[in-house]
């Protein structure tokens, strides 16, 4: 379980933007570990984990485009019912708000990530270790 930088990039909700992103990206040798969005009319938002987040900040800077840094947690669990109602819990009995999370694993998978922006990720980390 590690606290990581999570990047929220704001783009143009059109064709090809996603693409264009994604590929300066890869040129720039960065790898996405995790990455959500959510849309409204004329932008979306783009959240994501990446191998060299102050490299991605440069290069989005660069282009212009608009990013905030937040601090995340990621929690590789184990894949199977209640593990997600667990963490919530504890969460939960030590007031740590969870502002918003995003997850996935292959269904076939053992372990998967979840990546959570909770209110104190240092607090959240050391009541997360008794999972």
């Amino acid at each position: 379980m590690t606290i990581a930088t999570q990047l929220a990039i704001f783009l143009e909700n059109r064709p090809g933007t996603l693409a264009r992103l994604c590929a300066a990206l890869s040129e720039a040798g960065i790898n996405v570990f995790a990455v959500s969005t959510s849309d409204t009319v004329d932008h979306t938002v783009v959240r994501m984990v990446v191998s060299d987040p102050q490299r991605a900040l440069f290069l989005l800077g660069e282009r212009g485009t608009l990013v905030v840094e937040n601090e995340v947690l990621l929690l590789e669990g184990e894949n199977k019912p209640g593990t997600l109602a667990r963490a919530a819990e504890l969460l939960g009995k030590a007031n740590v708000n969870i502002e918003y999370l995003y997850a996935a694993s292959s269904p076939t998978a053992k372990r998967g990530l979840l990546v959570l922006r909770v209110s104190d990720p240092k607090k959240a980390r050391r009541v997360l270790k008794k999972l």
